[in-house]
């Protein structure tokens, strides 16, 4: 029983650790298949159609008695979300990766967390209240997680020598890169970021009429697919060459992150979310750096720097910080929301009136009249 407790209590950060493993995983491969000629057009509609072909089947399945039926707004809220995370944050992201490097954009979209934060409070996701220590917490931990995030691109520092990093060639991340095409790089990402952002907290809100999770993935990941082929066809036009795609780097990020990262981690973000709001989701997106920080350096034996540990360490201050203040509110909501429930229970029962019928008087009278101080009849 104790065990079911605790993974009850673990299973959000399971989740979203997993989130940023996959993420982590995928940003390795997509680029290694953008190096190699790869349409990012091609490879987003690739991804979800694979996403979609995933999901669908648990979908159709296991979503059978909880779908609810398909309305205008909620079709609407669907097609929007669709076009939100798979076609314009995805497409910004992998632009911008091409005008900078991968470990700038992933700086960049470190930013997640302030975005989703802000974005959160002003449709009345996440409450705030600046006197309370709990909101300053999150506030606080959010900025943390930026500032670390950032820390760990742009301060480098002394080389930590790790006895497996040891003879390990400097690799320079960032060098040479053009202002023009940094700016731009930068503009790009931040308009994906911010779209991300967007879908984070349409999803939190969609999910609250729409409650069957696995269903919401499958439609965001087909008119995700639908709407990106649009886009690719409109992009790629007269270069039927880029839809060619054979048993290579190319195929592996297509399954990988059509699975992991679009399937399952909308699947996983929306149970996250509905039991712990947007804003948690989105402040470990920068674990992302630290688990790419330590891939890079057992698998590609990578060197270490001093600012990369010292932001991992900020990072996880500020995580610690928005754990918390979380928990608080999470701890506070639920008991009330079980006095709420029982309360209505109790009113209910009030409310229902038996009719009991008076053998010897032949008259007929209610509960509620016992309960003024009616004699008791005999109830036949």
């Amino acid at each position: 029983m104790k065990n079911l407790k605790w993974f009850n209590r673990a299973r959000p950060f399971i989740g979203v650790i997993f989130l940023q493993v996959g993420l982590a995983g995928m940003d390795v491969l997509c680029k290694a298949a953008l190096n190699q000629g790869m349409s990012n057009y091609v490879l987003v509609v690739y991804r979800h159609a694979v996403a979609t072909l995933f999901m669908a089947p648990f979908a159709i399945i296991l979503d059978k008695k909880t779908r609810p039926k398909m309305t205008v707004p909620i079709l609407i809220k669907l097609l929007l979300l669709g076009f939100l995370e798979p076609v314009i944050d995805q497409n910004m992201y992998f632009i911008g990766m091409k005008y900078t490097t991968a470990t700038f954009a992933a700086a960049m979209y470190n930013i997640l967390p302030a975005i989703t934060f802000i974005l959160a409070w002003i449709v009345r996701l996440e409450k705030v209240k600046l006197k309370s220590i709990h909101s300053q917490a999150k506030v606080f931990g959010t900025v943390a997680t930026v500032a670390g995030a950032m820390v760990m691109t742009l301060i480098k520092g002394p080389i930590i020598e790790l006895f497996w990093t040891r003879g390990a060639a400097h690799q320079s991340g960032s060098g040479g890169i053009d202002i023009h095409h940094a700016i731009k790089g930068a503009s790009l990402i931040t308009v994906g970021c911010f779209s991300w952002a967007c879908f984070i907290i349409l999803q939190a809100i969609t999910l609250e009429t729409y409650p069957a999770e696995l269903s919401l993935t499958a439609w965001i990941c087909l008119f995700g697919t639908v709407e990106g082929s649009v886009l690719a066809l409109i992009m790629e036009r007269g270069n039927p060459s880029a839809w060619s795609i054979h048993w290579d780097t190319k195929l592996t990020a297509v399954v990988y992150s059509g699975i992991v990262c679009s399937g399952l981690a909308y699947y996983i973000q929306g149970i996250v979310m509905k039991d712990r709001g947007p804003v948690f989701v989105s402040a470990f997106s920068p674990l992302c750096m630290i688990i790419v920080a330590i891939m890079s350096s057992f698998i590609l034996g990578e060197q270490l720097f001093l600012g990369r540990m010292i932001g991992a360490i900020i990072v996880v201050v500020g995580l610690y910080l928005v754990i918390w203040g979380k928990s608080k509110d999470y701890n506070s909501t639920s008991p009330s929301t079980d006095v709420k429930t029982s309360s209505m229970k109790t009113e209910e029962s009030f409310d229902q009136e038996a009719i009991i019928i008076d053998v010897h008087d032949k008259k007929v009278v209610t509960n509620k009249e016992q309960l003024h101080g009616k004699d008791d009849p005999t109830i036949v």
